[in-house]
């Protein structure tokens, strides 16, 4: 197969195919009422991998700015599990570096000050950067400093030009969003202190093979990222890495400690042992690479017919989690509102929606106490011991529980 396409890092010409998951909207541009009277516009959904640098990148179809605009639905806070989670980064990463008054911390993708909160309220300096006006806004209202811009090397620039260079620069799920790779590389390596540490974290492509995670992908991840990769990133742009840690995080995450390529930091023996891991899966081989579109339609197919016996049984199925993940798996696998007629979502800003593609609507979790149903699909898989919990009432009174990724599991 040839391809038109040459890599986003390393400029070589991409050849081999990933995956390809046919057209869909935006995973986030969810539509109003009037919404569904107009024109929808999909994209290409397919992910090419580069046999040099074997960086897994998404057809070049969107712009940032087309993706993250102002109503840019996805508030991180909505997921208590995920503050949870950014509470004991902060805990864990100023003691670890020792940050105190003196220190700045810069979050690139601060999204709604879900991890900022945090510290300011230990009383560390922070700066968020955040492109998207309805988060920036929820942030500010934290009391959050936001620059409301995309991180690149010009932003960073001009942050340092005027004395705002970083102890630490964190981002948390916005490697893999940014279509310039190389640039917003470069603008870490401009943006610390000689002798800071940035923090990055990542869905980990070896778990999302493992796992058949093919519903993480969407217009909004432009990369699908291993450390093999990622080494060859930092160094070809002024950093190096010196830890790095597995997280549970969205199905198995990393997070990559650098630094500046001339810091004195010392590695630490996990990366080389993650990155020996990646070496034996056959991460830098093609074949690694093979065969992941059938493990997709294998979940997509079983989905389909978990939902088609429901509704030949006379069986109530509803949705839960409006997430990008669910809309990619509704898009990809046909699901419409005859086979999953509502689904619900703690966001408000998604409520009385509907999902992209799929036009399904989307209620408050309250009206689930109205419906009752026989089942109830969790669509963000990665929360589903939280989402639960929460519905843990539901499930005495007789509601199973379903995912669908890895394989089609129903509790």
């Amino acid at each position: 197969m040839s391809l038109s396409h040459t890599c986003r890092h390393c400029a070589a010409p991409l050849t081999e195919r990933f995956l390809d998951l046919g057209h869909a909207p935006l995973s986030n541009a969810y539509l109003d009422a009037a919404g569904l009277q107009a024109a929808e516009v999909t994209y290409p959904l397919r992910l090419n991998v580069c046999s040099v640098c074997r960086l897994v990148q998404t057809e070049d179809y969107t712009s940032a700015a087309d993706v993250f605009g102002a109503d840019y639905a996805y508030f991180s806070s909505t997921s208590s599990g995920w503050v949870a989670h950014a509470k004991r980064y902060t805990d864990m990463i100023i003691d670890r570096l020792g940050l105190g008054a003196e220190s700045l911390v810069i979050e690139v993708a601060a999204n709604d000050g879900y991890l900022l909160q945090h510290m300011k309220a230990a009383g560390v300096p922070c700066l968020g950067v955040e492109p998207t006006t309805a988060t920036a806004d929820a942030a500010r209202a934290k009391g959050i400093e936001i620059v409301e811009d995309f991180f690149g090397l010009t932003l960073a620039e001009s942050l340092v030009a005027g004395g705002k260079s970083a102890d630490l620069i964190l981002g948390n799920n916005v490697y893999a969003h940014v279509p310039d790779i190389n640039d917003f590389t470069q603008a870490i390596a401009t943006a610390l202190k000689p002798e800071g540490i940035l923090t990055l974290e990542f869905p980990h492509l070896m778990r999302l093979v493992e796992h058949r995670q093919f519903d993480t992908v969407y217009h909004e991840h432009f990369s699908y990222l291993s450390l093999l990769t990622v080494q060859r990133i930092f160094e070809a742009n002024g950093l190096r890495v010196v830890d790095v840690e597995e997280l549970s995080t969205h199905g198995g995450s990393l997070r990559v400690y650098g630094c500046r390529s001339a810091a004195s930091h010392v590695a630490a023996d996990a990366v080389d042992i993650i990155l020996a891991q990646e070496r034996a899966r056959g991460m830098d081989t093609p074949d690694f690479y093979k065969g992941f579109q059938s493990e997709a339609e294998a979940v997509k197919d079983a989905a389909v017919r978990f939902l088609l016996d429901a509704k030949r049984d006379g069986q109530t199925v509803v949705g839960y989690g409006a997430a990008a993940k669910g809309n990619t798996l509704m898009n990809f696998a046909g699901i419409r509102p005859d086979l999953l007629p509502r689904v619900h979502d703690a966001a408000p800003a998604k409520q009385n929606m509907f999902l992209p593609g799929s036009h399904i609507p989307i209620f408050a979790p309250s009206a689930l106490d109205d419906t009752r149903p026989d089942y109830i699909v969790i669509l963000p898989w990665n929360i589903a011991d939280e989402v639960r919990e929460q519905l843990s009432y539901l499930a005495k009174a007789g509601t199973r529980f379903v995912t669908f990724v890895p394989e089609l599991k129903i509790v």
